[in-house]
């Protein structure tokens, strides 16, 4: 049996989504590899499954894999790109579901935007998590390549956020899977290197864990904005510059942090026997 899929995208961050809420579908993480294999088979960074939802007033689970199969808790792209698919269905203006790092709410922001409240910021070593107690503000410990002391911030996953001069010139492919498998991170973890540009906007390239280089990265954009807060080096609202365009991140002062971006939908298709059955 084949599987209907769409391909959509926030800012170049790159999605399979498949609807299953009336078939289930759960995928090994071979098939999961096969599907995401940008030379074989659809192609992308994550692959999202929407299953029915869990708990009232909620109109679908999200659970998240990334390219390498296995799963994790949290993708901020991804949910605002869930979240139009949903609110497109139910001609609604908001709407809220479900994923492995709490549920949701999406809304409809100006200019086609889609604003997603992706709950508080975890700041507590417990909750990123390390490996040993530390001060998740400068992780002096955590150092590699003339790169030292992140911050630590999770968003739902883990990420350590480095501030950096230019952020053009970090050597992306060649720190980034140092870093994600640092053993500071028993959990491994995405990593930003951010080049603050004034009070209100800052430049963020990414690593992501279990994907490596990618265009853009939605709960990297919500550390990153978390972080530079903590360090006094941005105001609490700031755009955040990515490879494939600009999210606008604000934490407000109850914590939680509202992400703001565009969704895109590229095309829809079906994956073949040969794909699915892996």
């Amino acid at each position: 049996m084949t599987r209907e899929f769409l391909k959509m995208h926030g800012l170049g961050n790159d999605f399979v989504v498949i609807d299953a809420r009336k078939t289930p579908y759960s995928p090994a993480e071979a098939e999961v590899r096969a599907i995401a294999d940008r030379k074989t088979g659809v192609g992308c960074d994550q692959f999202i499954v929407i299953e029915p939802a869990k708990t009232d007033g909620t109109a679908g689970f999200m659970r998240i894999r990334n390219a390498d199969g296995g799963e994790v808790s949290a993708c901020g792209n991804a949910s605002r790109c869930v979240g139009w698919l949903l609110m497109e269905e139910a001609g609604a203006e908001r709407v809220a579901f479900e994923t492995n790092a709490g549920i949701l709410q999406a809304s409809r922001a100006d200019n086609g935007r889609i604003t997603v409240d992706m709950g508080p910021a975890n700041l507590d070593w417990t909750q990123i998590p390390l490996a040993e107690p530390a001060d998740t503000l400068r992780l002096d410990a955590v150092s590699h390549g003339g790169f030292a002391g992140p911050t630590a911030v999770s968003m739902g996953n883990p990420h350590a956020v480095f501030f950096v001069d230019d952020a053009e010139a970090v050597p992306l492919a060649e720190v980034g899977p140092v870093f994600e498998n640092h053993p500071a991170f028993p959990q491994r973890t995405n990593v930003e290197f951010v080049q603050v540009l004034s009070p209100t906007a800052v430049r963020m390239r990414v690593w992501e864990r279990g994907a490596g280089v990618t265009q853009a990265c939605g709960t990297g954009a919500c550390a990153t904005a978390v972080a530079a807060i903590r360090r006094g080096l941005t105001n609490r609202k700031v755009d955040v510059i990515l490879d494939g365009g600009t999210l606008t991140i604000e934490w407000r002062e109850d914590g939680r942090v509202l992400m703001t971006g565009p969704v895109a939908l590229s095309y829809t298709g079906r994956l073949s026997p040969e794909l699915v059955a892996v």
